[in-house]
């Protein structure tokens, strides 16, 4: 199915790019496209029982597929309070809206929730900013061990270079989505990392 047909069955409104609170450190919305999310799913990385915390949420694509998809449950975070609305909106109206939850908030001062287990990550902000973010869920990680899992969608070299350091996340598995865009780019994947 293309992007609207996707919109469409899960009765939301989530396609189009937004720049227009974007900064040097946040970046703009652009939702990942559904063939990855696709990919994604079919995986098997996310199931049910998982809680997953979508850094960037924007107007909510991710949540809604996956809660449909997968039945997992999932919390959106953003610091754009226009989207968090359309993304509420969103939640009223999918299928799966009963497993969602949008939050306005930073990134950086969200507390991990000692049931979220699975972390998603398209760019949405600087490498700075991904630091702090890693700290809280690095500590959330230490207050409650549990099996954690981090993914990367379309990964930027200075993600890549800063997640490869990092001594607590081992690099566990990437999904390759270059096959399902023109021009091959090395970028198309998505890089998954367990925290240990």
């Amino acid at each position: 199915m293309n992007e609207k047909e996707w919109d469409k069955l899960l009765n939301i409104r989530t396609s189009g790019r937004d720049d227009s609170h974007a900064d040097s450190c946040r970046y703009p919305y652009e939702p990942t496209p559904y063939s990855v999310l696709e990919r994604l799913a079919a995986g098997g990385f996310i199931r049910k029982n998982n809680t997953v915390i979508d850094y960037g949420c924007g107007k909510g694509r991710v949540g809604c597929f996956l809660a449909y998809q997968t039945g997992c449950r999932v919390t959106g975070i953003d610091h754009d309070g226009r989207l968090i609305e359309k993304a509420l909106e969103n939640r009223k109206s999918t299928a799966k809206g009963n497993r969602l939850e949008f939050i306005h908030t930073a990134a950086e001062k969200y507390e991990i929730s000692s049931d979220a287990d699975t972390f998603y990550f398209f760019n949405p902000f600087s490498v700075e900013l991904l630091q702090s973010v890693w700290k809280k869920i690095s500590r959330s990680y230490y207050e409650d061990p549990r099996e954690m899992l981090l993914f990367f969608y379309y990964p930027s070299d200075e993600y890549t270079a800063w997640l490869m350091t990092v001594p607590e996340l081992e690099f566990y598995d990437e999904i390759s989505c270059e096959d399902l865009f023109d021009g091959r780019d090395p970028r198309e994947r998505i890089l998954i990392f367990r925290a240990e």
